[in-house]
């Protein structure tokens, strides 16, 4: 009689390797080191001083002259070996620390891109911009990367999106300011007046 074939052995699954992602990091540092913008896309471990690996950063590309190349190899500690790729406008660093797999020149690409965006949107932006609108330089970054991956390196595109979120915070804003919600926010917090206008007694 025929005998049913013996199954093979389970294997175990292969253990994915941990996945990192290509952008690590997004900063933006004045001359001086003060921070301006801060975006890290690949968590530091609970026992590393950020404002120390942003100071390690910062002296690492401060040092460097202007005739330099604007990348360099760097053991950053919490990430490991990774780049530093950054461009220099007046006052500003824009700093993309990221996976030493990644273009030199495709990440500088991508910084002029979001500078060219946030020209667009402050019309010649400068360092106060980045500080008191804080928001908007937000939107522009979230629009041209996303969970350290890049999603758009498209000016045009990047813009309409930004513009559309400001448009949508115009609206809200108008809705919650127009005198019939006023109203009733106003009724909501006096409950024991009367139609009338009198305070009614308990």
């Amino acid at each position: 009689s025929c005998l049913p074939l013996a199954s093979p052995p389970c294997t175990p699954p292969t253990p994915r390797k941990p996945t990192h992602t290509m952008i690590k990091a997004v900063l933006v540092v004045n001359n001086y080191g003060a921070s301006r913008l801060i975006r890290l896309y690949e968590k530091l471990p609970a026992n590393e001083d950020q404002r120390e690996v942003i100071r390690q950063i910062f002296r690492q590309i401060s040092t460097r002259a202007d005739h330099m190349c604007n990348y360099l190899d760097i053991t950053v500690d919490g990430w490991g070996d990774c780049k530093l790729i950054y461009r220099h406008y007046a006052t500003l660093y824009f700093v993309f620390v990221v996976d030493k797999q990644e273009s030199d020149l495709g990440i500088l690409d991508l910084i002029q891109v979001f500078v060219e965006a946030l020209d667009k949107c402050f019309e010649n932006v400068c360092e106060l911009d980045i500080i008191f609108h804080s928001d908007k330089v937000n939107y522009v970054l979230d629009e041209t990367v996303s969970a350290g991956m890049v999603l758009e390196t498209n000016i045009v595109h990047i813009l309409q999106a930004v513009n559309e979120q400001n448009k949508m915070y115009k609206q809200s804003m108008a809705q919650t300011l127009s005198p019939s919600v006023l109203k009733e926010t106003l009724k909501d917090a006096l409950p024991g007046r009367s139609s009338s206008g009198a305070t009614s007694l308990p």
